[in-house]
């Protein structure tokens, strides 16, 4: 029997570990491991009948992680923990030759940074090891990639633009909150956007843009019209070295007015800053501070209601002609929670970290080194998205 390691236990760990229960016969007994104890018992004790054995871990310390690896002799580990531990958890499955899966890239703790860089330098180690890495298997990152890449597969010669449409029209109720941790998702849209585009010599470059300063209206299918802000997203980053003819890619997201306006405030009195200051003789990181007074994400999930659509406009040649398709999905958050207690935003990120792991664990997908998922065939993905709960659909559009 298979042993599948989850480290994390926040709202995207609770879907994934669900999930897996729902695909035991691949994924057989499950060890949750997390700071928190008390996480971990929550989520085991919503699958009572379930093979699921939890305890604690320090994901920041390698030797913590290899001995937790070792004693539970893992098959895989799938990371759903912050993406600041994502090199940690990595060093330690180098080192017990485990294969690994994550759904967001690296970020230093202390920077605004979002690359695959230090990732992408642990590929010879993962080979060495003869063990495959697959990274950003979440939504975006993770089935956009493979959006993109099953629209180069069957729809196109060559694609010369794409745009990732992110829009989430859920309604928590709350004034201002977070669907994911706090902290990644502040700095993740207070930082200056970017996209890729080619210049007049052919030569890639990316163009970066103040926070917010690029907006479109895009009409999303059961959603409707709705501001979408330019923003930089890192599976552009390994999307530019793998689809081809690639011209230009940039990334969109939905933001309602009040969040905007709470986002502008916390702004203007410093409570967005990643760098410490000094408060009543002692030093405290503002972002961080303020994490702590939001609603927490995973409690996020029975207040929420509407949808999520997130997609991709893909624009082309085929077969000498112009070609231009739109793949996305769309999902219902309170059906998300009715089935796995949480919102729509975790589970359309938990679902594809559970599907890669599957096709990996059964060997439908395999390698040794370190991948983007783009890089992996689509077809089986989005076969098994249909049968998992997140259906995708297809429109041509017109040129």
């Amino acid at each position: 029997m298979k042993t599948t390691l989850i480290i994390g236990a926040g709202g995207v760990s609770r879907v994934v570990v669900h999930k897996c229960v729902q695909n035991a016969d691949v994924f057989g007994k499950i060890v949750l491991a997390s700071r928190s104890i008390g996480r971990c018992e929550v989520i085991k004790s919503e699958l009572p009948h379930a093979n699921i054995e939890i305890t604690t871990v320090d994901a920041d310390n390698t030797d913590e992680l290899i001995k937790l690896i070792s004693k539970c002799q893992a098959d895989i580990v799938i990371n759903v923990a912050l993406p600041y531990q994502d090199l940690t958890i990595m060093d330690a499955c180098i080192a017990t030759k485990t294969p690994y899966l994550d759904t967001a890239n690296y970020e230093h703790p202390d920077e605004a940074k979002f690359e695959y860089k230090l990732q992408w330098q642990r590929d010879e180690k993962f080979k060495e090891a003869g063990i495959m890495g697959l990274l950003g298997s979440g939504f975006d990152p993770g089935a956009t990639n493979m959006f993109c890449a099953y629209a180069q597969k069957h729809y196109f010669d060559e694609i010369h633009t794409i745009d990732i449409l992110d829009c989430n029209a859920g309604d928590h109720g709350y004034a201002f909150a977070t669907n994911f941790n706090p902290e990644i998702n502040l700095r993740e849209v207070s930082s200056k956007g970017r996209y890729w585009q080619k210049n007049e010599d052919g030569i890639g470059e990316w163009i970066e843009t103040e926070p917010m300063e690029i907006m479109q209206v895009w009409d999303y299918p059961e959603v409707g019209p709705k501001d979408s802000y330019l923003l930089y997203h890192e599976e552009m980053e390994s999307l530019v070295k793998h689809i081809k003819g690639l011209k230009r890619i940039r990334f969109f997201m939905t933001f309602g007015q009040s969040y905007l306006t709470h986002m502008k405030c916390l702004e203007n009195v410093g409570m967005l800053g990643i760098e410490p200051v000094e408060h009543k003789g002692m030093k405290i990181v503002p972002m961080e501070f303020l994490a702590t007074l939001l609603p927490d994400p995973a409690s996020l999930g029975p207040r929420t209601k509407g949808k999520t659509n997130i997609g991709i406009v893909a624009e082309g040649i085929k077969d000498g002609k112009k070609r231009k398709i739109y793949i996305y999905q769309v999902k219902d958050h309170e059906e998300c929670y009715a089935e796995v207690k949480a919102q729509g935003v975790s589970y359309t990120t938990g679902v594809p970290a559970m599907i890669s792991a599957k096709l990996m664990l059964k060997g439908i997908w395999s390698g040794k080194g370190v991948f983007n998922m783009e890089q992996m065939d689509p077809d089986p993905f989005m076969q098994e998205m249909m049968t998992q709960g997140l259906p995708w659909q297809i429109k041509e559009l017109e040129v």
